[in-house]
């Protein structure tokens, strides 16, 4: 590869074998270099492949702005997500997290703070994404020398659970208050305040998350429900306390959000409020309920 055009030391304009344009970067990649001459491949770290003229356009005029330690730092940040979240992202995350740790370096350096009004929640219901939340933080203090509040590690948190969700900031916002919701009326409807580190409260939190993306994303339920009668007449008389609160959370979500659950999303909630009240009332194995 041959550079094309040089944004600043650390990022520059080339082609790939098939002619399409894409921006590498790496640390010292285009020092004492010039158009025309060759890219070290040793050097590189990250190759941005857009495939919009606007995206590339907003990118080339974002990176030759940004001094070179935000593009490591969060090359780390992202590294470090791939691996412990197992998933690929689009180049336009780099973009977000850059974008925002500039901005709250920035504003930190002035003495201004954003409060993260939904930090508990983060922290409680996107415990992965908070955990690289907080070792982001330990990265910019080490390679920028900043120290950031934790309410930072909450927003990139956000950040990356948004681009898992198709980018959809807004629908993150809505699910993780919607998750709230339900495990109030479930705390309510029992009376106790559950372990939120214990692993059934995890699964039931994670089937919360996909329960949101169904409600907003889409209110189609035209299709039929799998359930026969008598495992839902079984249901009912095994886990007696759990389906009442699932009928309550049921009725919230249709008064609130005009969105009946079917018979199977019930069954759902039943069995994970049941695994969550067996574990911490009885101390027994929770993940022997099922259905039988």
């Amino acid at each position: 590869m041959y550079i094309k055009k040089i944004l600043n030391n650390s990022v520059v304009l080339t082609e790939d074998f098939n002619g399409q344009e894409i921006v590498v970067m790496g640390k010292g990649i285009a020092y004492a270099k010039k158009s025309g001459d060759a890219i070290d491949k040793d050097k590189v770290t990250k190759t941005f492949r857009l495939e919009k003229k606007t995206e590339e356009d907003v990118l080339l005029s974002f990176l030759s702005q940004i001094p070179v330690e935000y593009m490591e730092v969060t090359n780390q940040i992202i590294d470090r997500a791939k691996t412990r979240l197992d998933v690929e992202f689009h180049d336009t995350i780099y973009i977000a997290i850059m974008d925002h740790i500039y901005s709250s370096v920035e504003r930190a350096k002035n003495g201004l703070q954003i409060q993260n009004k939904m930090l508990w929640e983060i922290k409680h219901f996107y415990k992965n994404e908070y955990d690289i939340g907080l070792y982001a933080l330990g990265i910019i203090e080490k390679e920028i020398g900043v120290t950031m509040p934790e309410d930072e590690a909450g927003f990139i948190a956000l950040h990356l659970v948004s681009a898992t969700a198709d980018g959809n900031f807004n629908q993150v916002y809505k699910i993780t208050d919607f998750i709230q919701e339900v495990m109030q009326i479930v705390r309510y409807h029992y009376q106790y305040e559950f372990d939120s580190d214990s692993l059934v409260y995890y699964r039931f939190v994670t089937h919360l998350k996909f329960f949101g993306r169904r409600i907003f994303s889409s209110h189609d339920q035209s299709e039929t429900s799998l359930l026969k009668d008598d495992i839902l007449n079984l249901l009912k008389e095994e886990y007696i306390e759990s389906y009442r609160c699932s009928e309550k959370i049921g009725s919230f979500i249709k008064n609130k959000y005009y969105y009946e659950i079917d018979s199977d999303e019930i069954l759902y909630l039943t069995l994970h409020i049941a695994r969550l009240t067996k574990f911490t009332f009885e101390g027994g194995d929770a993940g022997k309920i099922s259905m039988r």
